[in-house]
């Protein structure tokens, strides 16, 4: 008898490493639940993925809302086996600059939208399931590239859940591990580059001398999301072109 596809839920599906992680896990075989607070950005990465793929519009940070996602998800596909949180916003507001409200937005969005994702997937999930947060470099370094205060508190925070995630889960079969990227030409950092200084200041800090791409982390957070890292668990891979080296 055939098996079943697997099914992956992508946060924040619409673009960037997002829409590179739908595209890349449709290649290897999975179904896929694009979710994204654009729901027509989502709808178009889904479908160009294949029509056997859907797309579902929600806030991350909603936690109402993303309990009835993970349900459309289980009514409509019947099950989750992977998820990889690629929802997440940018900040770059100098320290002295942030307010205690962007603040909170920020780990709204980063920090509770990703806890969400992982409880509401690991409600759902079998054992064998695989989860795969995405960090930052920012929460290994503390920023100094981009993201300042509130971004790197954020995905430090990310780090610190993907670990305690990993220990919590495991009982129920479940692996939880995450990647922290480095600079990635997504629209996220369109902005700050803009100011070509910053940019040759921070890829002139990456050993292999650029950004990465979107495709370059998928294929990290695919592998990890694969039966091929069946023995990895509560890891952190960096995929930053060398970057925390220094």
């Amino acid at each position: 008898m055939e098996q079943p596809r697997p099914i992956a839920v992508v946060t924040g599906g619409a673009s960037g490493i997002g829409a590179a992680t739908v595209a890349t896990l449709a290649r290897n075989g999975f179904r896929i639940a694009c979710l994204d607070r654009d729901g027509m950005a989502a709808e178009r990465v889904a479908r160009s993925a294949g029509a056997e793929h859907m797309a579902i519009t929600v806030d991350v940070a909603d936690e109402a809302a993303m309990i009835a996602a993970f349900q459309t998800v289980m009514a409509k596909l019947g099950r989750v086996d992977a998820l990889a949180t690629c929802a997440g916003i940018l900040d770059t507001t100098p320290f002295m600059d942030v307010t205690v409200a962007s603040f909170r937005r920020i780990h709204d969005v980063n920090v509770i939208g990703t806890f969400l994702a992982i409880r509401e997937a690991a409600r759902h999930m079998t054992p064998g399931g695989r989860i795969c947060t995405v960090a930052s470099v920012a929460g290994l370094r503390g920023g100094g590239l981009a993201g300042t205060a509130a971004y790197a508190a954020s995905k430090g925070a990310v780090l610190a859940l993907t670990r305690n995630a990993a220990r919590a889960l495991v009982e129920k079969g479940i692996a939880v591990n995450t990647v922290a990227p480095g600079p990635v030409l997504t629209p996220m950092l369109e902005e700050p580059f803009r100011d070509t200084v910053r940019r040759e200041r921070v890829e002139g800090m990456v050993p292999l001398g650029r950004s990465g791409a979107p495709q370059e982390i998928a294929e990290s957070i695919a592998w990890l999301l694969s039966p091929g890292a069946s023995y990895v668990n509560g890891a952190t891979l960096a995929v930053d072109g060398g970057l925390t080296m220094h």
